[in-house]
């Protein structure tokens, strides 16, 4: 008897092996024939066929957007909606937004022109202000309008100033606007940099920072004085509500987002760091929020002056929280920028000292001190590099072929492909890789990898990366034979 069924066991596996054959066989068809046509929209030699780029991309499957801004991420249209939802307008002579007055009825019934200040929907319908507006709310028309305008580093970190006054109200609108964006172009995660942690500010240790230096002690000392203010830990718990008010409804079977909590590294020594323990304290306390950050524009003052301090800061709370993920912005700076040093060990530090997972930018890489070794730790310790290539030719003026991810390629660094702030640049994820093709003429494997990759390297639960990664076989599988449909089709 217990032969017959082992018989049996056999011939049922052997059906069943037999049956999957054909499906698989298949998928490595449609897999083979995507990877020719793709490799003809990118030949050597040849200009990039770039509408066909955009529309292949559209369609395929990219995995996450791990260096994500939600601020930077919202458009301007949609921020002139929530101008009207908290009863505000917009200043005509600055294009701020006035937070001191409600428009009166007397004043919307005037003509457009002859108001001082106008409403969201007002300034929608108003195609000249509109066009003025974007111009410093994003980077859109930078290229090709004539006003007077602002370096490109400024232009950018300055649109934050204008939208500021709205940019933390309305998220749940705010996420589920990105969330249909975001899978409209099939992206099926987010890990985004949310909102700025909790701060604090202390005095003393400010000016012993800034005089004689602070040490373990110094911090833990702070560290205790925050955990017994009550005010600070108040706002420590309304993060923590906020993210699972705005988290409601989110999460489904074709889309999920994680949260960064970050910190201002142009603030005070004090300030940093009680937004830094303030991220720690979130990160261990919801698991929604999967690890911190530090942003803010690299190159500035106080942001060089106090880095080597914030990388010990980062480190000493690293040592008491060794679980919390650190996905850290480090080497946005190019040649010119900053003294020739400041671009010597910003990457390495992070890693290093402060222990961060993965690099935010990290486009100074090949000004670093030792950049092939600090390249073959990241490589053998599976450090990727956040890439944004919008944003780094935009603000830095650095692509093509002096873009480090050359280097990353050529070296075996990990690296995704990632947005940075899409409102503000007025990309999406699927211009990433779009650029990235045409720059660069990677086979299908690399671009399937990078999508891939942009899971695994995801700071998300095991159990969910194992989800999405899974989702993400069946995703592809379905786009390869789309894609095998259409040019078989289009060869008839």
């Amino acid at each position: 008897m217990k032969k017959n069924i082992a018989s049996l066991k056999a011939v049922a596996l052997a059906a069943a092996v037999f049956c999957a054959m054909p499906q698989a066989h298949a998928a490595n068809a449609n897999e083979e024939a995507t990877k020719r046509h793709f490799a003809a929209l990118v030949a050597t030699g040849k200009e990039p066929k770039l509408a066909e780029l955009t529309m292949f991309f559209t369609l395929m499957p990219k995995g996450g957007d791990l260096h994500h801004h939600y601020s930077g991420a919202i458009y301007a249209e949609q921020y002139l909606q929530w101008v009207d939802k908290e009863g505000y307008c917009v200043n005509k002579s600055n294009y701020q937004i006035d937070t001191s007055k409600t428009l009166t009825k007397e004043e919307q019934a005037k003509p457009l022109a002859e108001r001082a200040c106008l409403s969201g929907v007002d300034t929608l319908q108003d195609n000249t202000f509109l066009a003025n507006l974007l111009q410093r709310w994003s980077d859109k028309d930078f290229y090709n309008h004539s006003a007077i305008q602002s370096p490109p580093d400024r232009q950018f970190f300055d649109t934050f100033a204008y939208f500021n006054p709205v940019a933390s109200t309305n998220a749940v609108d705010g996420l589920q606007r990105l969330k249909q964006r975001a899978v409209q172009e099939n992206v099926s995660y987010i890990e985004t940099i949310y909102e700025i942690a909790p701060i604090a500010q202390d005095a003393d240790f400010d000016k012993k920072a800034l005089s004689t230096g602070v040490t373990d002690t110094d911090f833990a000392a702070l560290s205790a004085k925050l955990e017994k203010d009550q005010a600070f830990q108040g706002w420590i718990g309304s993060y923590l509500k906020n993210v699972d008010t705005v988290s409601v409804g989110l999460d489904d079977a074709n889309f999920t987002l994680r949260y960064q909590p970050f910190a201002l590294r142009f603030l005070s020594p004090s300030q940093v760091y009680s937004q830094i323990v303030s991220s720690f304290k979130l990160a261990t306390s919801n698991p929604k929020i999967v690890g911190v950050n530090i942003v803010g524009q690299e190159s500035v003052h106080v942001s060089m002056r106090d880095y080597a301090l914030h990388m010990q800061m980062f480190k000493f709370l690293k040592s008491k929280y060794p679980q919390v993920k650190l996905a850290l912005h480090a080497g946005e700076l190019s040649l010119g920028m900053v003294e020739p040093e400041g671009l010597t060990f910003h990457i390495k530090d992070a890693i290093e000292v402060a222990g961060a997972s993965r690099i935010g930018h990290g486009m100074d890489i090949a000004h670093e001190s030792n950049p092939l070794a600090i390249m073959k730790k990241m490589r053998d310790q599976k450090i990727p590099v956040e890439v944004n290539l919008s944003s780094n030719d935009f603000i830095l003026g650095i692509k093509d072929q002096a873009h480090p991810v050359t280097l990353f390629r050529k070296y075996g660094v990990p690296y995704v492909l990632s947005t940075d702030d899409a409102g503000v640049s007025r990309n999406n994820l699927s211009g990433e890789y779009v650029l990235y093709a045409a720059r660069y003429q990677p086979d299908y494997a690399e671009v399937k990898k990078l999508s891939y990759d942009s899971i695994r390297y995801s700071f998300l639960a095991d159990a969910d990366k194992q989800r999405l990664l899974k989702a993400l076989d069946g995703k592809f599988t379905k786009f390869e034979a789309d894609i095998a449909g259409a040019v078989a089709q289009s060869k008839r």
